[in-house]
């Protein structure tokens, strides 16, 4: 949601090289070739951008929503000799702001999702705890921060958000002492709220940190992740011509799940084709094929030599002729905050 751009559960050691994950696999699912023109919806520090513009005559128009990553590309923009554009937005609005730049169709699209290792290793930007640094978590530096949800938002919402993007069984105490500790001072630190976490569920020798799964749940909330990650899927199927190639690269269980929903929806797989009931509607036409039926995982080597990568699925599709079906309801169902409680309440209504 990481290893390439990010990890979803870093490690609890020292910063880690920034190395692309997947990276031939993802160039062997795009196939650049001379005069095509891609998207790198999540440029970090370049890898995939830079890997697509070695085959000469390509062309790339990369986003990021954090300007740190804007700032730190120029010089691979200025290497570029006039091949990459490199744009600060949000890979969710990737088709406007491709139409914007008189850009009605691309070749392929790579979306390598969630944080950054130099976001990661940043104590000042508030994503990991093996920093002490202000509670941010803002990839755009603006907005609300992971310390104004801390701090303002209500014990049910706070467990629900730890519960559902950080899949934690144990939200509702975690939720019920932060709410506690609030009372006393805000909560405006990593190393605070790590505390706080770690009082609430103490963690096992050899266990990951207690504190993981709720800064990862934080960083989805603030950035909206998942939102992102589902616009971006309807974008993606909207600007690629028929052929092209649609490579996405995930890090934890919940971004994976929207993707191989999302390429199963558009696939037209474990839906009935046939056998319709009078008068029923035809199921709309297949957008994607799959190109892996399965999640393609890194290889022994690769995770040995970055272990970032560990977790690391991908997944590729080559888009139809068919219309694209845009941000229908069910692929914003895929993103949207479940009530966990909604079959409690199911199951008591019909005792």
């Amino acid at each position: 949601m990481m290893t390439g751009r990010g990890e979803a559960m870093p490690p609890a050691g020292g910063p880690a090289r920034h190395v692309p994950v997947l990276l031939q696999d993802v160039l062997e699912g795009l196939r650049p070739r001379d005069g095509g023109l891609y998207v790198d919806g999540t440029f970090g520090a370049g890898g995939y951008s830079r890997a697509i513009l070695a085959t000469p005559g390509t062309r790339v128009v990369a986003f990021d929503r954090d300007p740190h990553a804007i700032r730190d590309g120029g010089e691979l923009v200025a290497a570029s000799g006039g091949r990459l554009t490199l744009v600060q937005a949000r890979f969710g609005d990737l088709a406007a702001e491709l139409r914007a730049l008189g850009i009605q169709k691309v070749d392929g699209v790579a979306l390598d999702i969630g944080v950054s290792s130099m976001q990661f290793d940043q104590a000042a930007r508030g994503f990991s705890f093996r920093f002490d640094g202000p509670l941010d978590m803002r990839m755009e530096s603006a907005g609300r921060s992971a310390a104004d949800i801390v701090n303002e938002e209500s014990e049910e919402a706070l467990a629900d958000i730890i519960y559902h993007y950080g899949e934690d069984r144990a939200s509702r105490r975690i939720a019920r002492f932060i709410v506690n500790a609030r009372k006393a001072q805000p909560i405006t630190t990593t190393a605070a709220l790590a505390d706080i976490v770690q009082r609430a569920i103490p963690g096992k020798p050899g266990d990951i940190h207690p504190a993981t799964r709720t800064f990862q749940a934080l960083r989805i909330a603030v950035n909206d992740e998942l939102g992102e990650l589902v616009r971006a899927l309807a974008g993606a199927e909207e600007i690629l011509i028929e052929g092209g190639a649609l490579a996405v690269v995930t890090f934890h269980s919940l971004e994976d799940r929207i993707v191989k929903q999302f390429f199963a929806q558009r696939s037209g797989r474990g839906e009935a084709r046939s056998r319709l009931l009078p008068g029923e509607p035809a199921p709309p036409a297949s957008t994607f094929t799959l190109q892996t039926r399965h999640a393609i995982a890194p290889s022994a080597q690769e995770t040995a030599a970055n272990p970032r990568a560990r977790s690391a699925k991908l997944r590729i599709a080559l888009r139809t002729n068919a219309a694209p079906l845009g941000l229908d309801a069910r692929l914003a169902a895929l993103a949207a905050l479940p009530d966990r409680d909604a079959g409690k309440r199911e199951k008591g209504r019909r005792k």
